[in-house]
């Protein structure tokens, strides 16, 4: 059985405080058998708040020296900076009416509200602040950034509770993103989690301009069944945003090898389109661990940190 399926079972039938409960056990247990170190987090780093001084050792990063301590001991002293605790967080859900669908062991609605919990549980640690917009038709909820395992859960049931929007239109990414950017002046962390189908022309401007001043990741739900079509005869599939059905005969194998050609490069697009802004891009599935996912990225990232910090000049 799936994480996703384990941990939130059916979610219109359970109360977000045991959502919660049970998304806090199974992120902590995996996660932390998997990461190790005294902070975990998205954003991993040295940090910029000045700490203690001590003395400069050859191969300290000479850029560190604080030279009002160097004058007064006459001897080379370098700064020591502590790690940065109280990152502001801002999840941008996507709660439009394609996100109502899914045909594994959940809906593409219930990965969202599972990203969205693991991504604040990891994040809300240490004091730091986790903020939501969540999308829905030209619906925009804002929820401010605060700290807390009770605001978290505030969020996780407004997220849970939004109305499944069948036919109310497709949802304005782009526009919610430059919302996330006016009032998030402080550089931080953006979170988008949606499944990306509009045109990436539309949003991926507004993902760049964010990208310039926070850390960004954009988690991508996907549902198998939009990747590639079973033989199961005459379908009629419809849009959930727009209401628009076309009948599709799925017992021919040049159609459902157009489908996933068609699909392959859509993907592929919104991959280049993330990667292009300057984004970090994770695609957690309905038929997939999500915690295992979420995990191997967060795992990467801080390897990535170490990397980077090992071989700047010193």
């Amino acid at each position: 059985m799936s994480g996703l399926s384990h941990t939130l079972g059916l979610v219109g039938d359970r109360p977000a405080e045991e959502i919660l409960r049970r998304l806090t056990l199974d992120v902590n247990r995996k996660l932390d058998g998997m990461l190790h170190g005294d902070f975990l987090g998205l954003v991993p780093g040295r940090g910029t708040e000045p700490g203690e001084t001590r003395a400069y050792s050859p191969g300290d990063d000479v850029r560190r020296i604080d030279w009002n301590v160097t004058a007064r001991m006459q001897d080379p002293y370098i700064r020591e900076t502590i790690a940065d605790r109280e990152l502001e967080a801002w999840l941008v859900v996507d709660r439009s009416a394609r996100l109502d669908f899914g045909t594994a062991t959940c809906e593409k609605r219930d990965l969202a509200l599972a990203a969205a919990a693991g991504v604040g549980l990891l994040t809300g640690r240490g004091g730091n602040r986790v903020g939501a917009l969540i999308l829905r038709g030209s619906e925009l909820t804002t929820v401010p950034p605060r700290n807390g395992r009770t605001h978290l859960l505030g969020i996780l049931e407004r997220i849970m509770s939004t109305p499944r929007g069948d036919g109310s239109g497709t949802s304005d990414l782009a526009a919610t993103l430059k919302r996330a950017g006016a009032i998030a002046p402080r550089r931080g962390l953006v979170v988008v989690i949606s499944d990306f189908l509009d045109d990436p022309d539309r949003w991926r401007t507004a993902l760049g301009t964010v990208a310039l001043r926070h850390a960004v990741l954009c988690v991508e739900v996907v549902d198998p069944r939009e990747l590639e079509l079973p033989p199961v005869g005459l379908v009629q599939f419809r849009d959930p945003a727009t209401g628009a059905t076309r009948e599709v005969n799925t017992n021919d194998s040049g159609t459902r090898a157009r489908y996933a050609e068609a699909a392959a490069r859509q993907r592929a697009t919104i991959a280049g389109a993330i990667r292009g802004a300057g984004a970090d891009h994770l695609q957690l599935r309905t038929d997939r661990d999500w915690i295992l996912d979420l995990a191997r990225y967060v795992s990467r990232r801080r390897r990535r940190a170490e990397l980077a910090a090992t071989a700047a000049p010193r």
